[in-house]
């Protein structure tokens, strides 16, 4: 479907490719992987025709249809978010157009004498209409709006008055109801809540042209593709399999190499060493001038390329009492909205938190409360001593794997349960309207007794010492 044959691309100083190829087959599944900076942006443009290559071709089957996900999102106002995702989904967007236009024009008296062959066209255009299965468009379109997490209100509302993340949104949905013959999503996975996420997962699954995307959540690109196209010093490398294996494969691709460069610079070394020994003895000389020969006719092997890593570390925070954070009836609203209602709450040292809800729950909000960056509308908010606000103990996640892999508390702000212990609330800890709260809790394991005993033997010890001197 999408080929790219030799390609060349230079944006100012920086040489993005060199000679490189690649190819997308239908229905393939690709994930395009590389560090910031290495073209992926610029791989997309350039299959869209906004940017060319400076050398080579990139070739797309006639008749094939693209769709294009990037992170600019042009101007969006005046209109619902139904109807901008409508107007992208393709030819049906433009019979539709037709259609309405042609539905005006019968209405106009003033064109009675074109009557005749305005019914006729408008019966041509309805039937095209019926064909691309229009009528069920914006179902569809709210459908798929629905599975972003838009409500009912938003759809209908100006998407002037939206978020940039919402926009973002919108332009993805766009795509989605477009169903094109091959999709180019960049980045699709950012500014989306887990149960988008996750909507957005099976819909990708199910979709049965070819996907080239690029994600910075591997565990969700990980699920979908079946194939990776990395960029790495100005190539483009496939590998067939999903990115856990595109990591496998990498790691003994470069031990390999390297294990291949060490042995032939230690049979260099080997030869350059009798050359430097025997060059000026003439009864060497014949052996001498065949290993330079064949010295020059060695193709060199390059050591694995190694990606820049940066190292920091955290400075160590002051010890904080044992109740780290208290929030006790906590009340917080925004305009007539309410966040959170009577909510009590309480972080203890050496605890780990994550913070899991639908967007708009007060995930944020709960942050920013601990965080003194927001007051609460009543209640108290307590902040333990020697507990620093700016290192706050908790970590906010809308990935499901973040929650997994701290193995620690989780506070969420919808009813749920946890793999080991939930914790109910009470009638005055909970959240406002569908954000009913449940804490579920995984508890932090506690000194056993034996280290215990030991501790109080140690102070008596210590007390005895002291009021012997």
């Amino acid at each position: 479907m999408i080929r790219l044959d030799n390609v060349s691309k230079q944006i100012g100083h920086q040489i993005l490719f060199i000679e490189a190829s690649a190819a997308l087959q239908k229905g393939e599944k690709v994930g395009l992987v590389g560090p910031n900076g290495a073209g992926k942006t610029t791989l997309f443009r350039m299959i869209t025709g906004e940017e060319s290559p400076d050398e080579g071709q990139v070739a797309v089957d006639r008749g094939v249809t693209i769709g294009y996900f990037s992170q600019d999102v042009c101007e969006m106002s005046g209109r619902s978010a139904v109807s901008e995702v409508m107007d992208g989904a393709g030819p049906v967007s433009a019979v539709a157009s037709e259609l309405k236009e042609l539905e005006a024009a019968m209405g106009d008296t003033d064109r009675a004498d074109d009557m005749d062959d305005i019914i006729e066209r408008y019966g041509e255009v309805q039937a095209r209409f019926e064909e691309l299965d229009g009528y069920a468009l914006e179902g569809r379109a709210r459908e798929v709006l629905a599975g972003l997490s838009f409500s009912q209100e938003m759809m209908d509302g100006d998407v002037g008055a939206l978020s940039g993340g919402w926009k973002m949104r919108v332009a993805l949905a766009r795509i989605l109801l477009m169903r094109p013959d091959a999709m180019l999503l960049d980045e699709p996975s950012n500014h989306l809540d887990l149960e988008s996420l996750i909507w957005l997962e099976q819909f990708l699954k199910g979709y049965e042209g070819a996907l080239l995307m690029t994600s910075h959540d591997r565990e969700f690109m990980n699920r979908i593709i079946g194939k990776v196209i990395e960029i790495d010093g100005g190539a483009l490398t496939t590998f067939s399999g999903n990115y856990e294996f595109y990591e496998q494969q990498r790691a003994l691709n470069e031990k390999q190499q390297q294990a291949q460069f060490e042995r032939q610079q230690a049979m260099l070394a080997k030869e350059i060493n009798f050359i430097e020994r025997f060059k000026a003895r003439a009864s060497h000389a014949a052996q001498v001038q065949s290993r330079v020969k064949k010295l020059e006719k060695i193709e060199r092997v390059e050591p694995p390329r190694r990606r820049q890593t940066v190292s920091f570390d955290f400075m160590p925070a002051p010890r904080s009492g044992e109740d780290v954070v208290s929030l006790k009836n906590v009340h917080k609203g925004y305009g007539s909205r309410s966040i959170y209602q009577g909510l009590d709450f309480m972080i203890r040292r050496r605890e780990r938190w994550c913070v899991m809800g639908i967007n708009g729950a007060g995930k944020s909000t709960l942050l920013k409360l601990v965080a003194k960056a927001a007051e609460p509308d009543s209640g108290s908010v307590a902040v333990g001593a020697f507990a620093s606000t700016s290192a706050s103990p908790i970590a906010a996640s809308v990935g499901a794997e973040s929650a997994a892999s701290a193995s620690v508390k989780c506070f969420t702000a919808r009813s749920g349960r946890c793999a080991s212990t939930a914790i109910q609330p009470s009638a005055s800890s909970r959240l406002a309207g569908s954000s009913a709260a449940a804490i579920r809790c995984a508890r932090t394991p506690r000194p056993s007794a034996r280290r215990l005993r030991t501790r109080h033997s140690k102070s008596i010890r210590r007390a005895s010492a002291g009021s012997g001197s």
